[in-house]
């Protein structure tokens, strides 16, 4: 599925994130960024020993990465050229707290992104692996930052959401169809 937003693609697409030639890709990271599990595993797995060298001098120099925050590394052996690393919040119940720094994590990447003149990113499901965020939930937040973030101006061309399963690009696809926007 795909639509267009103030003349950038949004599309949701069913993949491996690790395979997108794309100018950055973004990475659920923990906040050590010293790699985990899920697609930061496999970022780090894939991408070779340049991305830990070079998350291993951010962390040096600035600390654990905060929730909603990004940074950008090289992509290593990834076909990317970059990899935008950032951290989405551990699902808490009654909270208002979730929504907001997940909100932050999309638009601070998309940020870094157009500060780096960036045309192209793709975006996993930031916090629904084992951050434990409900896929609905996550997915609403995502697309409404991302629809609001592509509304101004910026240099992105294309923005893409790889999604893991069939079951989460559904999801992906039932939320993006309530976006008020034309489909392609």
């Amino acid at each position: 599925m795909e639509i267009i937003i103030n003349q950038t693609k949004l599309s949701l697409e069913k993949g491996d994130i690790t395979k997108y030639p794309v100018d950055a890709i973004v990475n659920a990271a923990n906040s050590s960024l010293l790699g985990g599990g899920g697609v930061d595993g496999a970022i780090h797995r894939v991408g070779g020993r340049a991305i830990l060298h070079e998350c291993k001098q951010l962390t040096t120099r600035i600390g654990k990465l905060a929730t909603g925050k990004a940074v950008i590394t090289t992509a290593g052996n990834l076909p990317a050229r970059n990899v935008i690393h950032t951290v989405g919040p551990i699902w808490q119940r009654n909270t208002a707290v979730a929504p907001r720094l997940l909100a932050a994590a999309y638009r601070n990447s998309l940020s870094l992104a157009d500060d780096m003149t960036l045309r192209t990113i793709a975006f996993p499901s930031i916090s629904t692996g084992a951050y434990g965020y409900p896929i609905q939930a996550a997915a609403h937040t995502a697309l409404s930052t991302v629809k609001a973030y592509l509304e101004k101006r910026t240099f992105l061309q294309q923005v893409i959401f790889v999604l893991f399963s069939d079951g989460d690009l559904e999801v992906y696809s039932q939320e993006l169809s309530k976006l008020n926007t034309t489909p392609v």
